[in-house]
């Protein structure tokens, strides 16, 4: 009878350790279920969308406001189109705020940070950002910096 609860004890301790790895890699991925709320779609267009990638996250003054959607060539401008699911919890952004691509830390992850602007009128669902920076490519600065460009 000792051996058989032992067996179940070990059993149950495992299935919760396997169970808190699942948990915790659906946090670090960002695929929690039932996290997503509302949100209204905007999109920016980049000359070099650097590191980017969909799920990655949108910020404002350093809070997460959003995720990236989806990343596509616009075959008319050459440029990349991002597409980007904001929180409807932030209705607030002025139309002529900056969409601009950013790096945590010297080789983290890339993210799309939002510059406020001061117009009176608001994005809303389907706008575009028309005042984007792109990714500072750190291989091409190094290059012209050796080329002497």
């Amino acid at each position: 009878m000792a051996r058989r609860t032992m067996e179940v004890t070990v059993g149950v301790f495992m299935l919760l350790g396997g169970l808190a790895l699942v948990f915790l890699a659906l946090q670090v991925s960002g695929l929690t279920p039932g996290s997503n709320g509302e949100t209204y779609e905007v999109q920016a267009r980049f000359n070099d969308a650097g590191g980017l990638t969909p799920r990655g996250r949108v910020s404002m003054a350093g809070v997460t406001i959003g995720r990236i959607r989806s990343i596509e060539l616009d075959r008319n401008t050459f440029q990349a189109r991002v597409t980007m699911d904001i929180d409807t919890a932030v209705d607030n952004i002025p139309t002529d705020s900056s969409a601009i691509i950013r790096t945590s830390g010297l080789l983290g992850e890339q993210y799309i940070d939002i510059s406020v602007g001061v117009d009176e009128t608001l994005m809303a669902d389907g706008d575009v950002f028309y005042s984007t920076q792109s990714a500072m490519n750190l291989e091409r600065l190094i290059g012209n910096f050796a080329s002497g460009r």
